[in-house]
């Protein structure tokens, strides 16, 4: 899953590692590719900021913390993920107080489908009051005066607040997404990931939520946490619990070819009462066996 929310967050704004190149990057702190530094750079600082925010899951950080997320965190998550590629290529209308972690001092223009940020001196108080609408959130659904089924789309103003806030004068997208999944970890979910295949949606879904309509941002984030919360079921799950096949896919089978397995019979399989196929890793295993034992015939 950091793998690819590092690769796909950072693909949204241009980056053009492929996967590949990113879990190499991560993982053994090789430049695959002969792609520009400040791509690299950009993953490297995305992917810190990341696992930053997935091990207050772990072991939260509660210092000077009264709620889901702090004015010193928002500043902290943007430093932790743009000072790497700053240090390369540092946006070039930036003063010397808009680095990392630093609210913007310039104005911005509203962008092309009619979004339009405050002007600069109203940012720190707009974050201010962003950190309380997000603290509200967890208190309300601490306290139980608020069901899950109206969290998707309370996520959605919160996170198209923050991109018509643009605090930063660079990586807005970039931080608004990581902050997103600071606010689902520390409610206990997992993280969403938008696909750099969704650009368009997502991009579609921002701007009707900027003007009313939450339903497609909300149910955008509330498919990619249970989509997430499938690929973390087999590391809960034993290998021999029915899972949904989504979890079980990887780049070896695709869910596609999953699916076409189970309803051949090659795979063992359940179809639920949703109508979706479930297997088990043990079954994967089998079956993987037995196609290759088979002269790679599927």
């Amino acid at each position: 899953m950091w793998h690819l929310d590092a690769h796909h967050s950072t693909a949204l704004e241009g980056n053009t590692l492929v996967l590949r190149e990113v879990e190499q990057l991560l993982d053994h702190g090789r430049a695959v590719g002969a792609k520009e530094l400040k791509d690299y750079m950009e993953v490297l600082g995305y992917a810190e900021a990341a696992r930053w925010v997935y091990q207050q899951g772990v072991e939260p950080d509660e210092r000077g913390r009264d709620g889901l997320v702090t004015v010193t965190e928002v500043r902290h998550v943007h430093e932790l993920a743009m000072a790497k590629v700053w240090e390369v290529a540092p946006h070039p209308a930036a003063s010397a107080d808009e680095a990392p972690g630093s609210f913007r001092q310039h104005d911005i223009r509203p962008f092309p489908g009619g979004m339009t940020p405050p002007t600069h001196p109203l940012v720190p108080a707009g974050v201010t009051s962003w950190v309380d609408q997000a603290n509200r959130l967890g208190a309300t659904f601490a306290d139980g005066t608020l069901g899950v089924a109206d969290v998707p789309e309370i996520l959605a103003r919160i996170h198209v607040d923050f991109e018509r806030l643009h605090p930063f004068i660079d990586g807005n997208g970039r931080t608004g997404r990581l902050l997103l999944n600071l606010i689902l970890t520390r409610l206990g979910w997992p993280p969403t990931v938008v696909f750099k295949g969704q650009r368009r949606r997502y991009l579609a879904a921002l701007d009707r939520a900027d003007h009313g309509d939450l339903g497609p941002l909300a149910e955008l984030i509330a498919r990619s946490v249970i989509d997430n919360l499938h690929r973390l079921i087999p590391n809960i799950a034993g290998p021999a619990k029915y899972v949904p096949l989504e979890s079980l896919a990887n780049e070896e089978f695709s869910l596609a070819a999953l699916k076409q397995a189970a309803g051949r019979g090659r795979l063992e399989a359940i179809i639920g009462t949703d109508g979706r196929y479930r297997s088990s890793r043990a079954a994967v295993e089998a079956y993987k066996v037995s196609k290759y034992s088979r002269g790679g015939r599927a």
